[in-house]
């Protein structure tokens, strides 16, 4: 056994870069159904967002700034789903007690996460957020703000429609 699994700790290898494909991989969502990511990759964007724990200080910080931002977020064209390993009854108590209007996957097997090659420590995933166009990443932050997730994502959606 590896020393970083025996502690609990993985690096499922190097995440996704801009302009590699966005993952096609299946999961749950807050209510237990089956979720293909990909239904989600239609026009516009995705923003996929990875958090380590529903309802602790951080992760609530980051989905209700997303949550604040949603109105202006979804005129510009970006969907968001949000990922982490809890249960589906933890992700739907954490997405009703905070009026989370977006999809959130518990990814208990960290299945999407391998495939975005978001890594765990301690069974949590990373904080990592990745922007997906046309089935491919557009944009990934490795170290995604808390208080300020639907700026940078607004932010990065502006230079992208000025440089294209």
């Amino acid at each position: 056994m590896k020393l970083l699994d025996w502690l609990g700790l993985s690096t499922p290898g190097k995440p996704l870069d801009v302009g590699d494909a966005a993952p096609v991989v299946a999961s749950i969502n807050e209510q237990g159904n089956p979720v293909q990511l990909a239904e989600f990759y239609g026009e516009g964007y995705t923003l996929v967002y990875f958090y380590p724990k529903a309802d602790t200080p951080g992760c609530t910080m980051q989905a209700c700034n997303l949550r604040d931002g949603f109105d202006e977020l979804k005129a510009r064209g970006v969907r968001i789903v949000g990922v982490s390993s809890d249960g589906p009854e933890s992700q739907l108590k954490f997405k009703e007690k905070y009026r989370l209007p977006f999809t959130l996957l518990a990814d208990q097997e960290r299945a999407v996460a391998k495939a975005f090659g978001v890594p765990t420590i301690l069974g949590m995933l990373h904080r990592q957020s990745f922007l997906i166009k046309g089935g491919k990443i557009v944009w990934r932050d490795l170290k995604a703000s808390t208080r300020w997730q639907a700026q940078d994502v607004l932010k990065a959606v502006e230079q992208m429609e000025r440089s294209s």
